[in-house]
């Protein structure tokens, strides 16, 4: 299994792709391995990860038991805002709702996602999820 790390990344002051804050004080440090402090910050620097092509992330941040053995990202789609609409932790167990709008070409569309998290060996990784 081998997963890079891409070269779009924002510099340090630019907005953070998820839209909360700057880069570097946002999801930066958890795409550099900083462990996230929440699963709602996870998810975020998740999409983060998908807006910059940086697949090494996603898969370190993936439980074992549902990580595809590949993650093929796709070249052709553009990813253009995320609004997190609930997130919610029980002990080493969170969901994080959320709306992630796209566009490839002149296609244009939305990723609504009920996403399930747990924290494993302290650090919280994405399971799975719904999506509508």
């Amino acid at each position: 299994m081998s997963f890079g790390a891409s070269s779009l990344r924002p510099s340090a002051s630019a907005p953070c792709p998820c839209g909360r804050a700057e880069f570097r004080e946002c999801c930066g440090p958890l795409l550099d391995g900083a462990p996230a402090p929440s699963a709602e910050r996870l998810m975020r620097s998740r999409y983060t990860a998908f807006v910059v092509g940086d697949a090494a992330h996603l898969a370190r941040t993936w439980h074992p038991s549902t990580r595809p053995d590949d993650i093929d990202l796709d070249d052709g789609t553009v990813w253009e805002g995320l609004v997190v609409e609930d997130a919610t932790e029980d002990g080493d167990a969170a969901t994080v709702t959320f709306r992630a709008f796209w566009r490839r070409g002149a296609e244009r569309g939305v990723l609504a996602e009920h996403s399930r998290f747990v924290r494993r060996g302290g650090r919280w990784v994405y399971v799975d999820g719904d999506v509508d």
